[in-house]
């Protein structure tokens, strides 16, 4: 049975799950500049929380659930069992997979891929933009991939278009300006490697 607040505005187009949550003045469904006629799903057993915007076309998966004020954009594909932490923002075109954490005030740019069960502390920032304010800016656009079982720690900045390696451990408030190995901890400003993760 689904719970949705009086206070909730859901537009046309929204499906949602059986056991579907949804808290007061969240927004769901939310149109955007150039939509046509793009479903947003919602699996079952989600809970949202109070002030979430979640726009159109999203394609999100079953227990899902975020904190409260969370912002995410449009046409984003999102697994199953992932949470979005308070006032975090998942820009457009990106990809969620099954079990990945976001935790509080999270930044979360277009076309950043997480794979399975990826961890990103509060208050990390990933970015896109390889040229801010150039005109061409948006052609060169380009979201980091982080790999499945990677923990990034909290105050992590990550430049435009890096991956980072399956099951690696990036340390609190490092800034990380290169790609990064598979199964390795790194720390700093610029982050480099300490040693491999061994457990």
């Amino acid at each position: 049975m689904k719970k949705i607040a009086s206070t909730a505005i859901i537009y046309p187009g929204v499906i949602l799950g059986e056991g579907v949550v949804i808290e007061d003045y969240c927004i769901i469904g939310l149109p955007f500049d150039g939509m046509v006629s793009e479903k947003t799903v919602i699996g079952g057993n989600s809970i949202i929380r109070a002030g979430t915007y979640i726009y159109a076309g999203n394609k999100i998966g079953k227990n899902f659930q975020t904190g409260n004020k969370a912002n995410i954009r449009e046409l984003n594909k999102i697994g199953d069992n992932v949470s979005i932490g308070t006032s975090s923002v998942l820009e457009h075109h990106v990809v969620v997979a099954n079990g990945v954490r976001i935790h509080t005030q999270v930044f979360v740019p277009e076309y950043t891929v997480l794979e399975e069960g990826c961890w990103i502390g509060p208050n990390v920032v990933l970015t896109n933009a390889r040229y801010p304010q150039h005109p061409l800016v948006k052609e060169f656009l380009k979201g980091v991939l982080v790999k499945a079982g990677a923990k990034i720690g909290a105050n992590v900045t990550v430049l435009p278009g890096l991956t980072i390696g399956k099951g690696s451990l990036i340390g609190a408030g490092s800034v990380v300006t290169k790609d990064i190995a598979d199964g390795v901890i790194v720390a700093g400003n610029p982050a480099t490697i300490l040693r491999e993760v061994d457990y």
